[in-house]
């Protein structure tokens, strides 16, 4: 059973993380302003705007800034500022025996994938797949709502797109886990490895070409990454071509599995991007079109 960390109270602190490429200075006070109209303080490193090349500083600097944050007191949640790349670097880096004994929120998309599945993986603790500080600025109401509710509240709404679209019928349970296709697939073989076995996997991607997308997803299944997976959700696949043959890939990926397939999430690059619990127990019904956490 994963850890779950606790909710969140109005005037609670918010660390900020850059743990991949640098940002823009405005998008990223944007995203601040939002935060603090929610009722919270931000916790922001001094040296955050730090550039090398395409990353946000050194490897060591953005891994040290994370466990620091992670073992801050004072700070109650941890939010990445920016995907791009970079987070797959710093894993080797991470205290994850601190971040284990000091369970928060955390939270990042993208290329922060990278993270939320070796935080989840090594601390057992529950993460969440939402939005990072660069994309909150410009979001949408519902990015937002979600975002606030997840933070505020001890009940987890359940999730019922409103494009939602059946790709395979059936029921499953399991936690949730999953993000960035492109980011997960570069993980394989590493020693943080997916293995998505008796998990709901939510896969989203963002400008990768559909046989890109057949080549990802062919790798993973020959690496044994999807063997005993529960059940399939799909986030937005944003400027990845027409969505038909996205879907047509995925079914013909998993056509020997009998598991259930739920299209249309609200989840990823896209807007809206919900904040999606992962670690956490749910119950996927792909006819009634349907993710909800126990």
């Amino acid at each position: 059973m994963a850890l779950i960390p606790s909710r969140l109270m109005p005037g609670d602190t918010v660390g900020i993380a850059a743990t991949a490429s640098p940002f823009d200075d405005d998008l990223f006070y944007r995203g601040i302003e939002i935060l603090k109209s929610m009722g919270f303080r931000t916790l922001v490193p001094e040296d955050i705007f730090r550039k090398k090349g395409y990353l946000a500083g050194s490897d060591a600097r953005r891994a040290r800034v994370l466990n620091r944050l992670f073992a801050d007191p004072e700070v109650k949640a941890v939010m990445c500022a920016r995907g791009g790349f970079g987070s797959m670097r710093i894993l080797p880096m991470l205290d994850f025996e601190a971040i284990r004994k000091n369970p928060k929120i955390f939270i990042g998309f993208s290329d922060i994938s990278a993270l939320l599945w070796g935080i989840y993986r090594k601390c057992g603790l529950a993460v969440f797949h939402g939005p990072v500080i660069t994309t909150l600025g410009d979001a949408d109401p519902k990015t937002r709502e979600s975002l606030s509710a997840i933070l505020l509240s001890d009940r987890i709404p359940e999730i019922k797109p409103e494009k939602g679209i059946t790709l395979r019928s059936g029921t499953a349970s399991g936690p949730v886990t999953g993000g960035n296709l492109t980011t997960l697939c570069h993980l394989t073989g590493t020693a943080f490895s997916p293995d998505f076995g008796e998990h709901i996997l939510l896969l989203e991607d963002r400008g990768e070409a559909a046989y890109r997308i057949d080549r990802m997803l062919t790798q993973m299944k020959l690496a044994g990454c999807f063997d005993r997976l529960a059940g399939l959700v799909l986030g937005s696949f944003e400027n990845c071509g027409r969505a038909d043959e996205i879907f047509r890939i995925v079914r013909n990926i998993f056509k020997e599995k009998k598991l259930p397939i739920l299209a249309g999430i609200d989840a990823g690059h896209g807007m809206p991007n919900i904040t999606v619990p992962f670690g956490i127990r749910a119950d996927l019904d792909a006819d009634r079109q349907v993710l909800s956490f126990s």
